[in-house]
């Protein structure tokens, strides 16, 4: 379904919520929102065939509709893992439920409504942040990663996607300008480019990609890299 959300001019244009709106159709608005999505998507599934174990848990932390489990769990077929998704949304989590049994599969999905910060990480091989942690309040961002950190088996990985901000103004600028463009190019008017962006100022707090590196350092990380970046988007990798 066409995301036609903020089409039309909202008079009390309120904070973005992951409500029932937006749940129904957000693979379009991600799709022609975040540039690269389908590729860090696809890498997540390569990704987790590599660092994946035997008797281990995955966790989606933010799973939204699903796209990221269902792509793990493809590749991880005759493996004895489970993958745990976590969403706070209901209608999220309803929909990713319904998309996770459509496709029979042997490895193990459950899917929790929950706060992520309240969820234990235990056994795990494999975590997914993907577009999730911007959304929480900054002060609660290096207790989850270090929650994560102790929770993941030796070797076990962390993937990180998230939209930045540039420490450069001008390049920030730049890079900012082009994602406009982009979703311009996907279709959008300015009219939902500039609601959308008022509408997630005050809820998605980004940060650097030198932040990250840091926060992620502090958790316990040794081993950080940026593997995709495409204008103010991308995903990083920590492994423990």
């Amino acid at each position: 379904m066409k995301d036609t959300i903020f089409s039309a001019p909202i008079e009390k244009l309120g904070d973005f919520t992951f409500d029932e709106a937006v749940a129904e159709v957000f693979p379009d608005m991600i799709q022609r929102s975040v540039p690269g999505y389908s590729n860090i998507i696809t890498a997540i599934g390569m990704l987790a065939q590599r660092f994946v174990t035997d008797n281990s848990n995955i966790y989606d932390l933010g799973c939204s509709r699903g796209a990221g489990i269902l792509s793990i769990r493809r590749n991880i077929q005759g493996k004895q893992a489970q993958i745990i998704g976590v969403d706070n949304s209901p209608a999220m989590v309803e929909r990713c439920r319904t998309h996770i049994n459509a496709y029979h599969s042997d490895v193990p999905v459950e899917v929790l409504c929950d706060d992520i910060r309240q969820v234990e990480i235990e056994n795990a091989s494999m975590v997914v942040l993907n577009f999730t942690l911007q959304f929480l309040p900054r002060a609660d961002r290096l207790a989850l990663l270090k929650k994560i950190h102790q929770g993941l088996n030796p070797n076990g990985i962390l993937v990180l996607s998230e939209k930045f901000t540039f420490e450069n103004e001008t390049m920030n600028e730049l890079l900012i300008d082009l994602h406009h463009t982009f979703k311009r190019a996907n279709g959008y008017s300015e009219l939902e480019v500039s609601q959308k962006r008022t509408a997630l100022e005050n809820v998605m707090l980004t940060d650097s990609i030198e932040t990250h590196k840091q926060r992620l350092q502090e958790a316990g990380f040794s081993q950080i890299e940026l593997w995709f970046q495409c204008f103010n988007f991308g995903s990083m990798i920590a492994v423990k």
